[in-house]
């Protein structure tokens, strides 16, 4: 079942696709990538994920797994070597809620560079109350998972390409208010699989200043 064509339907700079580019290079898996304009969607996306019609997608043997964390499970699932999630069920449990946690950063993150004024801080407020919840889960541990980069951390470090993007936005510094996540971040990225696999964090930010225009969004 793990051989086979493998095909990821993706965008460079989403956070959702980057897990799964993680994922797909920490198991050594190789694949075709298929960049997608979602604004103009192919018919392979719409086919694939005809529900949501959103990205990534990861087809397998012409079968479509949707939703990242799922995805990486399933990659997690099909290919054994160098588990992402660990083998205890109750610990698995734990780092699944704390992946499914780590997307309030998303909510909150849009809200910032949406929106202006009040709705604006109370994005930026969410925001950091989010990523402290989050430093205190990761603390003094070098991974979430503890020393071995995981299933957590696959979920997380694509947002941390996006930090460069927050800040600017919501004129602040991240590190002044979770150092330990910053250190946790550039500790990833001397990962192969994470460095080859992010978005470079000044082409995040040129896509959000084109998306605040279309909003109408100044600051």
């Amino acid at each position: 079942m793990a051989n086979g064509e493998v095909v990821l339907l993706d965008t460079y700079i989403s956070m959702f696709g980057m897990r799964v580019r993680i994922a797909l290079a920490e198991k050594g898996i190789p694949y075709e990538y298929r960049e997608e304009n979602l604004r103009n969607k192919s018919p392979l996306l719409l086919e694939m994920n005809p529900v949501y019609k959103k990205i990534p997608v990861l087809i397998h043997n012409g079968k479509p797994i949707c939703e990242s964390l799922i995805i990486v499970q399933y990659i997690d699932e099909v290919w054994k070597d160098r588990p992402l999630l660990p083998s205890d069920p109750n610990q698995r449990a734990q780092a699944r809620f704390w992946a499914y946690y780590v997307d309030k950063i998303f909510w909150a993150g849009r809200k910032l560079w949406t929106t202006t004024g009040e709705e604006k801080e109370s994005g930026k407020k969410e925001l950091i109350e989010c990523l402290e919840v989050l430093e205190e889960e990761l603390g003094n541990k070098p991974y979430f998972g503890g020393e071995i980069f995981g299933f957590v951390d696959v979920a997380f470090i694509p947002y941390y390409c996006w930090f460069y993007a927050y800040e600017i936005c919501g004129n602040f510094s991240i590190e002044q208010y979770c150092p330990k996540l910053i250190a946790w971040g550039k500790r990833c990225m001397e990962i192969e699989s994470v460095s080859k696999s992010l978005a470079d964090p000044h082409k995040i930010y040129e896509f959000i200043d084109i998306m605040k225009k279309r909003y109408g969004v100044t600051d």
